[in-house]
């Protein structure tokens, strides 16, 4: 068994004191439960070095890694820090007390510092979003896709914060410019339910965003997702963009429907889950239907809302 331990100079003002957030973010860092990892201040703060090692010492862990957070190996991180860890060491000789180095000069820590600064100049919403596609663009690399491409991939991670969609998301060869083609000549979206409708901006030309689960109180056999797809595209005969966000089996039920379907439609197929998510999109991958999906268990109304808006900006704005 393995303890990491932070140590933290404290401060008077209590608020400055709250590192629980950042041992998360550690732990998650470390790939650590967060009971193994603890927090000790040298002053104003709870629990103190000598406390937070006597715990630690009577759960007789193998090794304690004590990480010393400050920028420099002043006199705290040189004398006194070593000489409450080495009273524990004679006392606890069973247990190995590893010493790290403070964090020091680090190119990481260069980097925080250019964030911050160009932080400062962040105020609108706009310019939020400007810095997290700036961000996102400088981290991951988008070159192999083409300029659409490249714009719904980037709103999708900014949408949910997650680089893997880069590796995931597929798009159909057809699917951009027919989709495009579709809402400039106004025809509607079909959504498997009300979130997603909800989330889709209609800001953007004047398609109709449609919803039919409301439509369907007694699914008979199978899901009320599924039924609500197959009432719709027998009723409405306008529609252009069928949007899945959430229910692998309405996904399942546009493929088997769409494969009879003779209007032009394009699919958004990110429904999320680990029954039949990453199943009924393989299999629209297969299928000829204009399509974009993501081949992964992950997906959702954040992703796929981002995606049709994306779609919705282009074809009615030409930008982003």
């Amino acid at each position: 068994m393995e303890k990491v331990l932070l140590v933290i100079h404290g401060s008077p003002k209590r608020e400055a004191n709250n590192w629980e957030l950042f041992l998360k973010l550690l732990s998650a860092s470390l790939r650590k439960s967060e009971e193994d990892l603890s927090l000790a201040y040298l002053q104003f703060g709870k629990p103190t070095l000598e406390e937070a090692l006597s715990q630690l010492c009577k759960e007789r862990p193998k090794r304690i890694f004590v990480h010393p957070f400050f920028l420099s190996a002043g006199q705290h991180v040189t004398k006194d820090i070593p000489e409450i860890l080495e009273r524990f060491r004679k006392e606890y000789p069973e247990t190995e007390i590893l010493y790290t180095a403070p964090l020091g000069l680090h190119e990481k820590l260069a980097e925080i510092v250019v964030e911050r600064l160009k932080e400062c100049g962040v105020r609108s919403a706009k310019e939020i979003e400007e810095k997290s596609f700036e961000i996102i663009e400088r981290e991951i690399d988008l070159s192999p896709f083409t300029p659409e491409e490249r714009l719904i991939i980037k709103r999708v991670i900014h949408a949910t914060a997650d680089p893997e969609y880069r590796y995931t998301l597929t798009f159909h060869p057809q699917a951009i410019s027919l989709a495009l083609s579709l809402l400039r000549e106004g025809k509607s979206i079909l959504t498997d339910v009300e979130m997603v409708r909800a989330g889709i901006n209609k800001r953007y030309g004047k398609n109709r965003v449609l919803c039919y689960l409301s439509e369907v109180e007694d699914p008979g056999e199978g899901t009320r997702a599924e039924k609500a797809i197959e009432l719709a595209l027998a009723q409405e005969k306008d529609i252009g963009l069928i949007a899945i966000g959430t229910a692998p089996t309405a996904l399942l039920k546009a493929i088997e429907l769409l494969e009879k379907y003779k209007n032009p439609l394009v699919v958004i197929g990110m429904p999320v889950g680990f029954v039949k998510a990453l199943e009924a999109k393989l299999l629209l991958t297969t299928k000829n239907i204009p399509h974009i999906t993501n081949i992964s268990r992950k997906g959702g109304t954040p992703a796929c809302v981002a995606v049709v808006n994306t779609l919705l900006k282009l074809a009615h704005e030409g930008t982003s």
